[in-house]
This record gives C-alpha cells, sequence and structure tokens, in this order.
C-alpha cells in the first residue's frame, strides 16, 4: 500500500499533466475555483467559465469529470432530488494544487 506523501506526489505529476495541455487558462481557472470556493455545480462552474472564456456546457462537463474520476481530488455528492451534483475538493489535496498552480 502507499504512503500518503507517494499518492500526493502521484496526485501532483497527473495534475502537471493535465495542465501542460491547458492552452488557453480553461483549466487553470477551473482548478483555481474549486481553491476558493471548494464547493460547485457544473452549471456554477459553466456561469463563472463562460464571462472568460469561450466555452460549452459540455466541455466544462467533461474537464469536472476528468478532474473527479482520472486525477482524483474531487469529491462528488449527489443531491436527494438528482437534480445536480455537487463536487468537492478533497482537503488533503488543497495543498497540492495550490502548488501546482502557482508553478505552472
Amino acid at each position: 500500500m502507499r504512503s500518503p506523501a507517494e499518492i500526493k506526489k502521484e496526485i501532483e505529476a497527473r495534475l502537471r499533466g493535465y495542465l501542460s495541455r491547458d492552452r488557453d487558462g480553461i483549466r487553470h481557472e477551473l482548478l483555481n475555483l474549486f481553491v476558493k470556493i471548494k464547493s460547485l455545480t457544473i452549471p456554477q462552474i459553466y456561469a463563472k467559465l463562460q464571462k472568460r472564456f469561450s466555452i460549452t456546457y459540455h466541455s466544462v462537463a467533461s474537464m469536472v469529470g476528468i478532474i473527479a474520476s482520472r486525477i482524483g481530488i474531487l469529491h462528488v455528492k449527489r443531491n436527494a432530488d438528482g437534480t445536480n451534483t455537487i463536487y468537492e475538493l478533497k482537503d488533503q489535496y488543497v495543498d497540492v494544487v495550490t502548488r501546482t498552480l502557482g508553478t505552472t
């Protein structure tokens, strides 16, 4: 079993790879939103990102899905009524995300 330090290094490597493919700054801004606000839904993220970027709702949902599933830094909460899913940045990864955003 891997130690928490090894897991954080793996997460940081995944984040660096993800952000290295960010040509227009959307991914950086998306991760910054999670650092600042912590708990967001797709419609909230879309509303904030569309002010600065030309982006579709589905591309926002796709980016959040990749961050939640492949990188593994988001906690997913479903509403009881099943309308909007709430995504939260896991507390143990706030420092990793902040550090990675500052160096890339």
